[in-house]
């Protein structure tokens, strides 16, 4: 079962069958694959994930119920959904994150017809999402951005770039940020689309290689033709809903980074218990111990910042951008500290391609740069404080 001691307090009886729920789930369903080798296996292990998800239920989770228009989703459960499945595999945690990603800005600024039209593909899982924001020269700088959108007969057409984009070529459509005008102070004014995968003009360029396989790719659109209905909310209303979207679901990075720190932690736990030198095991050496409890205290603290967040969001905090940075930027930094004491508690096996723990160190890194790095996180909280204390 899931540890929920620590966070407990940030957690009703439902939460806590849902963290029950997955973890049998993330046993039975997830826990088995065998993690992909190449980033074309990633690409295939991607669809069959979100099958078995949707088949389970779980992602329903990624969107609100039906009838709540402009609703936020159960943050909680989807922190616990998250840092269970990022402990069994982190591209299981992907794929139910770009769920998450893709459909929040239309749950929270879409139309009922849109609502219909694609949120309850992602709830069954019969649809998978993306979020296509990034470009070559815009990443933290949104401002930056080049793609534009402009009038076409009765519709939109888009012209530009996104890469580092997951699900880049698999996913079934794309919520995609783009330029329409220019606002008065200047700045870009960006707006959001539903954009088909299928749609004419929009071509999946390349992969893009990480260290640890996953379905990330770059995206050309070269007037690519959307209709008027492809617009989410009004003109202008992209930022507000990509950094909605994105403060919304801070607190779940923070959650898969809890719940790679987790496996870690068990991981390095079972080793040192039977690996043994001159004669003693690992865990009879006082810098073995230290390590175990630095790596345990380190990742308590982080589940207490990430599930505070969570409870606060769930229950109407108008704002809990300071308390989702503070969890983004704490969970993730620690969870490298976790993972690399875990490399390094394992010795010569901890590096070894088919180790868990190998795995967990490629696939952990990514965790303190996406939706926000850690530098970001330090600004905002920053910020946050400079105004409001």
């Amino acid at each position: 079962m899931t540890s929920t001691y620590a966070v407990r307090a940030f957690l009703d009886d439902r939460h806590l069958r849902v963290a029950e729920e997955i973890e049998e789930f993330a046993a039975t369903e997830i826990a088995p694959l065998q993690p992909p080798g190449s980033d074309d296996e990633s690409r295939v292990q991607a669809r069959e994930i979100l099958a078995r998800l949707g088949a389970g239920g779980w992602c329903r989770y990624a969107v609100p119920a039906e009838e709540d228009a402009g609703a936020a989703v159960d943050l909680r459960a989807c922190c616990l959904i998250r840092e269970t499945l990022a402990a069994a595999s982190p591209l299981a945690d992907s794929v139910f994150a770009l769920q998450c990603l893709g459909s929040v800005p239309i749950a929270i600024g879409g139309s009922d017809e849109q609502r219909r039209r694609w949120l309850s593909g992602v709830a069954d899982g019969s649809l998978m999402a993306a979020f296509a924001m990034t470009e070559p020269e815009a990443g933290s700088d949104v401002a930056g951005m080049r793609t534009l959108a402009v009038p076409a007969d009765d519709g939109f057409e888009l012209t530009g770039r996104k890469w580092f984009i997951t699900n880049a070529g698999i996913a079934d459509f794309y919520t995609l940020f783009a330029v329409t005008g220019t606002r008065p102070d200047g700045r870009p004014e960006i707006s959001c689309f539903v954009v088909p995968a299928e749609a004419k003009g929009l071509r999946f360029v390349r992969a893009q290689v990480l260290s640890a396989p996953h379905p990330l790719g770059e995206l050309e659109l070269d007037g690519c033709r959307v209709p008027a209905d492809a617009l989410v909310g009004e003109p202008g209303d992209g930022y507000s809903l990509a950094f909605g979207t994105l403060d919304r679901l801070r607190a779940t990075v923070a959650a898969a980074a809890c719940g790679m720190a987790r496996r870690a932690l068990a991981e390095s736990l079972a080793h040192a218990r039977k690996r043994e030198q001159f004669g003693e095991p690992l865990a009879s050496f006082q810098m073995t111990q230290q390590k175990l409890a630095r790596m345990a205290i380190d990742l308590d603290a982080a589940r207490l910042l990430t599930y505070r967040a969570a409870f606060e969001a769930d229950r109407g905090t108008e704002r809990v951008t300071r308390e989702s940075s503070m969890a983004k930027a704490f969970a993730t930094e620690a969870a490298q500290r976790i993972v690399d004491d875990a490399v390094q508690i394992h010795g010569g096996a901890g590096v070894l391609a088919a180790s868990p723990v190998d795995l967990l160190y490629r696939s952990v890194r990514a965790l303190r740069i996406y939706e926000g790095a850690t530098e970001i996180q330090h600004l905002v909280v920053a910020r946050d404080l400079l105004r409001n204390s």
